[in-house]
């Protein structure tokens, strides 16, 4: 298996060079239409906000499941549609009611890994005080055009989100660029709401920002597809891979460069050699 994938791994260099980067968008634009298809919706998280067709309960279903997506990708849903049980399958009904003192918080039980119950009842609390202080999650996120959209959009949004008392330990489920973290559930979350979609895998559904100022989900797997594409020098799965990752992409395709995440997915989890 080591020798096979070294010798893919070679071959694929080897095209590079011979044909350059022709062969290598056509590769991507394969393996990226592949994947981004209806058929990848039922066994990917996305499929817990593909459940709803109001803006509200997509955004905040959503959010919350993209948080929460790493591990075991059947656990992702099993652990999904519990969280719909406790929202009473009403996501933004259930954020604008949420009371801590109410019985019904008090009975919440919940765990995904390192996500914990005291974390999940914080969620609920911040994203309450989000949709009535501060317009909905689109506007937390982005409210005015600047360069460098997505990293000023997640430090804002970080901001406003742990603006309420809050424990430590919460923090470490909303990645924060300002430390250099690749933030890929975030802005696989952020692909999710704002990429225009005509396969109907992504909603598109927020208007903030181009689609093109989005940066590609990057963790261990998409970072090894795109080193042995030659597509990232970098050898760390960080802000930085993400930004040179993107850019790279985005030679590919100029208006829509995260389209190629479907790509780096396929080959990077499912072994599509």
């Amino acid at each position: 298996m080591i020798v096979q994938t070294i010798c893919v791994t070679l071959l694929r260099i080897c095209y590079y060079f011979m044909l350059d980067k022709v062969f290598l968008k056509e590769f991507l634009d394969e393996k990226a239409a592949k994947y981004n298809c209806s058929d990848f919706i039922e066994l990917d998280p996305i499929s817990i906000p593909h459940q709803f067709s109001k803006k509200e309960d997509i955004e905040i279903i959503g959010f919350l499941v993209a948080t929460f997506a790493w591990g075991n990708r059947n656990m992702i849903l099993k652990n999904g549609n519990k969280l719909l049980q406790i929202m009473n399958y009403e996501p933004h009904n259930f954020i604008l009611n949420f009371d801590t003192k109410s019985k019904g918080s008090k009975s919440i039980y919940f765990n995904h890994r390192t996500f914990f119950t005291e974390d999940l009842i914080y969620f609920f609390t911040s994203l309450k005080n989000i949709y009535t202080k501060h317009g909905g999650l689109e506007s937390a996120f982005f409210t005015a055009a600047t360069e460098d959209k997505v990293f000023y959009g997640i430090k804002k949004f970080r901001d406003v989100f742990f603006e309420l008392k809050h424990l430590p330990r919460t923090q470490k489920h909303v990645s924060n660029p300002l430390q250099n973290s690749a933030c890929k559930r975030i802005n696989m979350y952020l692909r999710w709401m704002i990429r225009k979609d005509n396969c109907g895998v992504d909603f598109g559904l927020w208007n903030c920002i181009a689609p093109s100022d989005l940066l590609c989900p990057l963790d261990i797997h998409s970072g090894r597809i795109a080193r042995q594409l030659l597509l990232l020098n970098r050898k760390q799965d960080d802000w930085k891979a993400t930004i040179e990752l993107s850019i790279m992409l985005s030679e590919f395709d100029a208006v829509d460069p995260i389209k190629y995440d479907f790509a780096l997915f396929g080959l990077g989890v499912n072994g599509d050699l």
